[in-house]
């Protein structure tokens, strides 16, 4: 933070006031986060728009590859609160919301919090959890609330999901629904590094670990703030209408497309590519930029032939911008 910065109650307060501050808070957080994470500068903007989108991350590949050590990294990066949930077959939902305990001193239920109760929260495998387990996070992920024995509970804010999802072994894991899916504004895959990163990789971490030493380089405060820059970043009637035809001609192109949610979800992820780019406004290609990866989970083909990102890759050739 800058000196510039007043201290109230021992808290800094942000100095974001509108897009060009938060584009800054935003670099440098990318910044930062790259201190740990090699070769994935997409992706991590990807996350952070997310972020900036009120949205919620699914980061799906083979184990080994970073997924837990980004989502860490960019919590760490933020001066907020972070969890972490290990999902296994015999995790329960109240170990994930929360459950009430009787108090004999006051004789009544205190609740005690889960997890759940984190402004960063990381789901870490989060398919090999059964399915009951999974709609633990439903109402947390779209409402910002967990209810426990009739009562609601409401979560920080920011509060932002990132799970992370095992690929490899099928047998041992369980199918995340797609009402799930769709709470996800993204799903990313990284990948395997390149020979040059992960030598360089090698060199960051065969001693001592970078996260260790990695410092948070804004507040709350910055996100809340950033997050209402990119809520107030313009989106033209014709950009909304582009968005309608792009998640319509999917519908038409597949047996299950992209739901309103879906399209929301890419608008508001429009909004944050834009304070990523520091412009007040969005244009299609911030669109184009996002539907790549808020997309394709949500749809669903009927024959092998045809995967959900050749439908968004013909959406994206076929639809018009007008």
């Amino acid at each position: 933070m800058t000196d510039t910065d007043t201290t109230v109650s021992g808290r800094q307060e942000s100095t974001v006031e509108d897009v060009n501050d938060a584009q800054a808070v935003i670099a440098r957080v990318v910044e930062n986060v790259e201190e740990v994470i090699v070769g994935h500068h997409h992706e991590i903007e990807h996350i952070i728009t997310a972020l900036l989108g009120r949205g919620h991350i699914l980061l799906e590949d083979v184990p080994g590859v970073g997924k837990t050590m980004l989502a860490r990294a960019v919590a760490r990066s933020f001066e907020g609160s972070f969890k972490r949930v290990q999902f296994t077959p015999d995790l329960l939902p109240s170990d994930v919301t929360g459950v009430n305990v009787f108090n004999q001193k006051t004789e009544a239920f205190d609740f005690r919090p889960g997890p759940v109760f984190a402004n960063v929260v990381l789901g870490d495998e989060i398919n090999r959890a059964p399915p009951k387990t999974q709609s633990a996070l439903l109402e947390a992920m779209e409402e910002q609330q967990v209810t426990v024995d009739g009562e609601s509970h409401d979560l920080p804010h920011p509060f932002t999901v990132i799970a992370t999802q095992n690929t490899v072994e099928r047998d041992r894991t369980y199918e995340l629904p797609m009402a799930e899916l769709d709470r996800f504004m993204k799903k990313l895959r990284l990948g395997y590094p390149d020979t040059d990163e992960e030598t360089e990789m090698f060199d960051r971490m065969v001693g001592h670990h970078p996260i260790d030493d990695l410092d948070s380089v804004a507040t709350l405060d910055d996100l809340r703030a950033a997050r209402d820059a990119a809520a107030g970043v313009t989106v033209e009637r014709s950009v909304r209408e582009y968005v309608t035809r792009l998640s319509q001609f999917t519908r038409r192109h597949a047996e299950l497309g992209v739901s309103p949610r879906g399209g929301l979800a890419v608008l508001r992820a429009a909004q944050g590519r834009a304070v990523l780019e520091g412009r007040e406004y969005v244009i299609p290609d911030d669109v184009q930029t996002e539907a790549e990866v808020v997309f394709p989970h949500r749809i669903r083909t009927s024959t092998d032939e045809t995967t959900p990102r050749a439908v968004v890759e013909n959406a994206l050739e076929s639809v018009r911008v007008e």
